[in-house]
Formats: C-alpha cells, structure tokens, sequence
C-alpha cells in the first residue's frame, strides 16, 4: 500500500514561485511512475507533468518552462517547482503514482495524494 502526502502549497502573487513536495510511506516509490496532476474549481482534474521510475520527463505544454518535476529515491519524495506562477495556475495540486508507464490520464495512477491548493494571485 502506498500513501502519498502533498504539501507545499498556498497564495503567491503572479510570477512568484512554490514549491510543491509529496512523500510516500510504506511501498518505495522507485519502481513506479510519478505524476503531478491538478484541478481548478469547475474544470476537471488535468495533467501537469510526469517523471518515470527511469527519470524520463513529460509535462502539459500550459507549464513547460516554468514547472519542474524531480523526485528523490533516497527520500521517497517527489517535487513540483513552479515559478512564474500565473492566475490560471490557481488549482488543488495532487500527486499520483503508478505502474502502467508515464501517462497523462488519471485513470493510469493508483495511488493519489489529498491534494494542496495553490492560489496565484493578480
């Protein structure tokens, strides 16, 4: 079993930054896939960006340039550093864990966090 806890969000003005940390406890994270996903209220829950048990990167084309996504296997811990954080970023941040391969549906992870909000402010 595997319980993902995200943290790390809160109110930024535009073009500040956060970072966003989720940790595990119980089953390693190394052999799966993780991903960063998001919802804002109304719209439905979107991807953000990915990073394989291998480190192979993938992220929504809205956040590239400005997010990063690491993980650290020693720490059990996956990151989300997001800088020139626009309002359309305002959302509830989740981490997801998989084993299906580096996917951009929630369908595919297994495993999921609670959730930290972000509010970027104009």
């Amino acid at each position: 079993q595997v319980q993902l806890v995200d943290a790390g969000g809160g109110l930024v003005q535009t073009g500040g930054s956060l970072t966003l940390s989720c940790v595990t406890s119980g089953r390693t994270l190394s052999p799966m896939d993780v991903a960063w996903f998001r919802q804002a209220p109304g719209k439905e829950r979107e991807f953000v960006a990915a990073i394989t048990w291998t480190g192979a990167l993938s992220s929504a084309d809205s956040v590239k340039g400005r997010f990063t996504i690491s993980r650290d296997a020693a720490k059990n811990a996956l990151y989300l550093e997001m800088s020139k954080l626009l309002p359309e970023d305002t959302a509830v941040y989740s981490c997801a864990a998989g084993t299906r391969g580096p996917s951009v549906l929630t369908s595919d992870y297994d495993y999921w966090g609670q959730g930290t909000q972000v509010t970027v402010s104009s």
